[in-house]
């Protein structure tokens, strides 16, 4: 069976660089921890080495980081379903808002569990995802002033996951003065803005990221070291906590162009081959891994010397040919994987999650809150 391994000496890494950045810059942040599905094994292993408030988009996930460790602060980063407002105020000790009739039903649930519900109010900068206009604000945050129950611990925004918006120093002193000007009229302190987020990383190395803007979320950056802003990686940071490993189950040579009439594959694809490679063979390599588990086209063989030529359903399929090692039948074979062949091997059932834990970890004290 294929099966996805953790490194947490890597994350930890990862990890303590980032809490080093966001200290010299005095600012707070939040993992985002979505694209660990909520899984046990993983999520233990990342609540052993932060100790940071958790974000997801998922209730499910939230409520399996509840139960494994009750005082980490819990974050819900999408807009709430109204029907689940329940669950959201017993598993989110926040969560992200731009819904007035949403808001009110959090309101009337925490009421009657007896808690304050903190919530962060999304505005739109361009991306035109979750948001309410920025000339709304006022008028949005005096109705929220009358809810029993809730608390506005900050204003927030996201960019860059739907129309590849990226931030600017533009963008985000216009968050800064919405929150002045909100602060101004009511009297009342917002904490936060929640604006920053792994593409967001690079503008704060570079001093692009405007005094008040005080509060990041981060996951692919942590998990991947990625440089999201520049499609690039991070100085001093590891690329490959997360790694792909599926067994040869078939080895042969075979002819390169396959022979027969062309009709579309399991993926709708009529796929087209170099008829100069006719005639020709290449030793081939199938593994226990298919496009179930994984997108064959975010994940990459550690063998320079092995392609991918393509996948069905349970199966990948590898050219071998250059490859110098004397491969056989059960050998194991190791990819390097994207966010979302992580997030697709993730959700699979039939790709098996382990933990390579080589030493120890310290967390560090301070604790981040929203």
């Amino acid at each position: 069976m294929s099966y996805i391994t953790l490194n947490t000496q890597k994350l930890a890494q990862n990890y303590n660089h980032l809490n080093h950045l966001f200290e010299k810059h005095r600012i707070e942040w939040a993992v985002v921890a979505k694209l660990l599905c909520g899984n046990e094994t993983f999520l233990k292993c990342l609540l052993s080495v932060i100790d940071k408030d958790v974000c997801d988009s998922r209730l499910s996930n939230l409520k399996k980081i509840k139960e494994l460790s009750p005082q980490t602060k819990t974050v819900y980063i999408k807009p709430p379903a109204k029907r689940l407002a329940e669950s959201i105020v017993k598993y989110a000790d926040v969560s992200f808002n731009s819904e007035l009739e949403t808001i009110k039903a959090l309101s009337e649930e925490a009421f009657r569990q007896h808690k304050i519900h903190r919530i962060v109010i999304m505005i739109e900068m361009g991306e035109l995802r979750e948001g309410i206009m920025a000339d709304s604000l006022l008028d949005f945050y005096a109705e929220v002033m009358k809810l029993p129950n809730i608390e506005v611990t900050g204003i927030g925004t996201n960019l860059k996951c739907l129309n590849g918006i990226l931030p600017d120093r533009e963008k985000l002193t216009k968050l800064v003065k919405y929150r002045r000007i909100a602060e101004q009229h009511f009297k009342k302190n917002i904490p936060y803005i929640s604006a920053g987020s792994s593409v967001t990383i690079p503008l704060l190395n570079s001093g692009n990221v405007p005094e008040g803007i005080n509060h990041f979320r981060v996951g692919e950056s942590l998990f991947f070291g990625t440089d999201v802003f520049n499609d690039t990686y991070l100085k001093g940071m590891h690329t490959d906590v997360f790694q792909l490993t599926a067994e040869v189950i078939e080895l042969h040579e075979k002819p390169m162009v396959p022979t027969g009439k062309v009709g579309k594959n399991l993926t709708g694809e009529s796929p087209e081959y170099n008829q100069k490679d006719r005639g020709k063979t290449s030793i081939r390599a199938i593994v226990d891994l298919g496009v179930l588990d994984i997108d064959v086209k975010q994940v990459t063989p550690l063998n320079e010397g092995i392609e991918v030529l393509g996948a069905s359903s349970d199966m990948m399929i590898l050219n071998i040919t250059n490859e110098e090692k004397d491969i056989k039948v059960g050998d194991e074979l190791n990819f390097g994987v994207s966010y979302l062949a992580v997030l697709r091997a993730m959700n699979s059932d039939y790709v098996d999650k382990k933990v390579i834990t080589t030493e120890k970890f310290r967390k560090v004290s301070e604790k981040a809150t929203v």
